[in-house]
């Protein structure tokens, strides 16, 4: 017999509803028109209706934007060119992005990215960076100092992709920059004229830091640092064979650098951030990443091994007894509790709320000391504490930079007679830095930390 074919019911999937929206969720009710009838308005107050970028606030606040959009709004209008942007090339871009693009993520991508792409690499952020640091109130010590700008705008944009770019591609997109805080950072600029007080990505006092800890290292000034270099850090915490795996391309990919066996200060931002903070979801896959000798997305005992070897040499050398490896590894274990027996995963260690004690145990010396001194019960209370209001980088930025100003208070005080109140170009750290920077271009691109499938790491989400 043959079976009788049935006939399928009529499709139904025109009556899905949409569920995928890459530039955001159309909002109902969007009056384009008047919209653009209140640009051409503010436009109206300008000579022959032409904005230049210091009448590009009003153009914002207009658009309904943050007042820092106001470089990227000139830059996509073709500002750039000539130096202002009509009313008629505006109202046509911003017609285009209010007609495509349906929140603020996916209207700052476009008004950043290069055309045909969806996604912010490095380089896009120059422009809207220096517009800022030309004009915030935080930054107006900076105007006479320009050989520090790309230093500060360099430090800016790995710390912006060190939070948004979870992906590690050096591609931000839409999606990664709407699940970060970064455009409410970007929004508080207006409000808040103490740059220092935003210390998630534009802080001048934690890129000074960064760039004196960086100072104190690059000993020929070349902004390249070697092995040497580095392991000199905090005074030889780090232990050499987590420095050789630093170096080795499992967080960098500068083809040139590691050529030459040699780091970027970009790439020396992701490590000083990651080694004083290591309970962040990207310091957690900075170190994974080191400790995963041979890239299987899991931390073998052989692994832990290897680099707790030499933790015993140094403690040796300071005539301090090591417990042995198989009590650590008990110890770590029971810290850890991974799911799978003999083995620690990403996973592992993100549910893990003292990854920082974990880490430390296997290559700084230094800070493993100071936990071996505390109650684990202790650093436990302390760490779900304090994670709500400062984190160990702010805490860690915030010291240092107090150092700093009292060395330099320290100094200048035989010649003033007084401890004024000290700006941080007055420094003498910071005078020295000049000649040679400005031999230096204005701004060297920082190796991509991108090219590795996070896949193969057990990549997830549960960050947020």
């Amino acid at each position: 017999q043959t079976k009788k074919e049935e006939t399928l019911p009529p499709s139904l999937s025109q009556n899905i509803p949409t569920f995928y929206f890459p530039r955001g969720c159309p909002k109902e009710k969007v009056n384009v028109d008047a919209v653009i009838t209140k640009i051409e308005r503010t436009f109206a107050e300008f000579p022959n209706e032409r904005a230049t970028l210091e009448d590009m606030g009003k153009v914002a606040k207009a658009c309904e934007c943050p007042l820092y959009w106001k470089g990227p709004l000139f830059y996509c209008a073709g500002g750039e060119r000539t130096g202002y942007v009509s009313v008629h090339k505006f109202v046509a871009m911003w017609r285009k992005i209010l007609q495509t693009c349906y929140d603020d993520a996916a209207k700052f991508v476009h008004l950043l990215m290069n055309p045909g792409c969806n996604y912010l690499v490095q380089e896009d952020f120059i422009p809207f960076l220096q517009d800022v640091v030309n004009s915030h109130p935080g930054l107006s010590f900076l105007k006479e100092a320009s050989e520090f700008h790309s230093r500060y705008i360099t430090t800016v944009i790995q710390r912006i992709f060190y939070t948004v770019n979870r992906s590690w591609s050096g591609k931000i997109t839409c999606n990664e920059l709407r699940k970060s805080n970064f455009l409410q950072n970007v929004a508080l600029l207006e409000e808040e004229a103490d740059i220092n007080q935003l210390t998630d990505y534009f802080s001048y006092e934690h890129f000074y830091v960064i760039y004196c800890k960086f100072w104190e290292l690059d000993t020929d000034h070349d902004l390249y640092i070697d092995r040497k270099d580095l392991a000199r850090h905090n005074d030889h915490a780090i232990s050499n064979r987590m420095i050789e795996r630093i170096f080795s391309g499992a967080v960098t990919r500068g083809r040139k650098a590691q050529k030459d066996g040699k780091i970027s200060y970009a790439d020396f931002v992701w490590f000083l951030i990651s080694e004083e903070d290591k309970k962040t979801p990207t310091s957690i896959e900075y170190w994974f990443r080191c400790m995963d000798l041979d890239g299987d997305g899991a931390l073998s005992m052989y692994e832990l091994e290897y680099f707790y070897e030499e933790q015993c040499q140094k403690l040796d050398n300071m005539a301090i007894e090591p417990l042995p490896f198989e009590d650590c590894l008990c110890q770590m274990l029971d810290l850890v509790k991974p799911q799978c027996e003999g083995k620690i995963t990403l996973h592992d260690l993100k549910r893990c709320k003292l990854t920082n004690v974990f880490f430390d145990t296997f290559f700084n010396i230094e800070k493993y000391l100071d936990h071996e001194q505390k109650d684990q019960f202790s650093m436990l209370r302390d760490g779900e504490g304090e994670s709500q209001e400062v984190s160990d980088w702010e805490k860690y930025a915030a010291e240092e930079y107090d150092i700093l100003v009292a060395e330099e208070a320290a100094s200048d005080q035989w010649n003033d007679g007084y401890e004024a109140e000290l700006n941080p170009l007055d420094h003498q750290k910071a005078n020295v830095l000049k000649y040679q920077m400005e031999k230096r271009p204005f701004f060297e691109m920082p190796s991509h930390l991108a090219d590795v499938d996070l896949d193969e790491y057990d990549y997830d989400e549960d960050f947020e």
